[in-house]
């Protein structure tokens, strides 16, 4: 399966008073990660939303393993977790330089129309994105 990994600067404003990264950082980072990811395949997520859809998360995990500390090097690690045509499921995993895991997690989501947020199958409305993520799924890279 494809991997994106996208390095990630810690700023002292994402910790918190016990000097760590605060958890809410850390969705911001899966976000960063899969901008980084679809970019990877060749689109942008404005490209859709000119088209009059959205991209919401439906379903969010977050599994805290290790802290991660102000100035601390570590990576973003974003791949296709599972898709179905409709719904898209992204894998995560913060990583630190040692290669010690701090965070993994997942965020679900559906593409849907911007005015009424119906949802939208991306293998028939999108179907250049069907076949990406497909490729990605499959892909040793």
């Amino acid at each position: 399966m494809k991997v994106v990994e996208i390095p990630i600067q810690v700023r002292y404003q994402e910790t918190d008073m016990m000097g760590v990264v605060y958890h809410a950082n850390y969705l911001v980072w899966f976000e960063i990660g899969r901008t980084s990811f679809i970019e990877s395949l060749g689109f942008k997520y404005a490209e859709i939303e000119n088209q009059g859809v959205v991209s919401p998360v439906i379903d969010a995990n977050v599994s805290f393993k290790n802290p991660v500390r102000y100035g601390d090097p570590v990576h973003v690690k974003t791949w296709v977790e599972s898709y179905d045509g409709l719904r898209v499921t992204y894998g995560y995993e913060v990583v630190h330089e040692n290669g010690q895991t701090a965070v993994s997690g997942e965020t679900k989501h559906v593409i849907v129309k911007k005015d009424n947020f119906r949802p939208v199958s991306i293998r028939r409305s999108f179907p250049e994105w069907h076949e990406a993520y497909v490729s990605a799924m499959e892909s040793d890279s």
